[in-house]
């Protein structure tokens, strides 16, 4: 593959783009915060693909992991007890086994890039590799792929519909209290004592 010193110099910064901030995901306190980190590692990676010209994979790195990351940080603000899942929270359990498969993944896969015999199969200079991956994948499972599609759109407006002002279980200023921003303070987002905000009394006019 012929290319110039940038493409070697945009592989290398992308590389370490989506290392740090994959190994951002780990440190952040945050859920949200951590789904953010995670999406800027997954975009980093799919540009490297462009870069390696696999387009197609690429493109969809950007598409999937895109929603993918949104919905799962929608997820977190909308139903975890944590406020917006934006509250200090322990982000990482078993560090020992973590790490330790974690080397070990990096090293066989580090192994396998650098010692493995890749086959040298150049493809047909008449070949369109998008659309005939395209009839791989959607010939005879379009299928399955549409009703994946339809489940996800149906999660979605699922997601849209519980967290509404009136709550799955009523209304949303009523019932359960969130934590406090402080181990043992008060509720996060509560009016003080005696402090009369906008809906927060009710008045009966008999």
């Amino acid at each position: 593959m012929n290319h110039g010193i940038g493409v070697d110099i945009a592989f290398f910064l992308l590389a370490v783009l989506a290392i740090y901030s994959g190994w951002r995901v780990f440190c952040t306190d945050s859920m949200v915060r951590a789904s953010f980190f995670l999406l800027v590692s997954f975009i980093a990676v799919g540009a490297i693909m462009l870069l390696l010209t696999a387009v197609y994979l690429g493109v969809a790195m950007f598409f999937m992991m895109a929603v993918e990351m949104m919905v799962m940080a929608l997820f977190m603000v909308m139903f975890m007890m944590n406020p917006a899942g934006l509250n200090p929270m322990k982000m990482v359990h078993q560090e020992r086994v973590a790490m330790a498969v974690g080397a070990v993944g990096f090293m066989v896969l580090g192994a396998m890039a650098l010692f493995a015999e890749f086959p040298e199969r150049p493809l047909p200079a008449d070949l369109e590799p998008v659309a005939a991956l395209g009839r791989e994948l959607l010939g005879e499972s379009m299928l399955i792929f549409e009703s994946a599609g339809i489940v996800l759109l149906t999660t979605m407006i699922g997601v849209v519909v519980l967290s509404s002002h009136r709550g799955r279980y009523g209304g949303a200023e009523t019932g359960s209290v969130p934590p406090g921003l402080m181990p043992g303070g008060e509720p996060a987002g509560q009016p003080a004592q005696g402090e009369d905000s906008e809906g927060g009394h009710q008045h009966h006019h008999h």
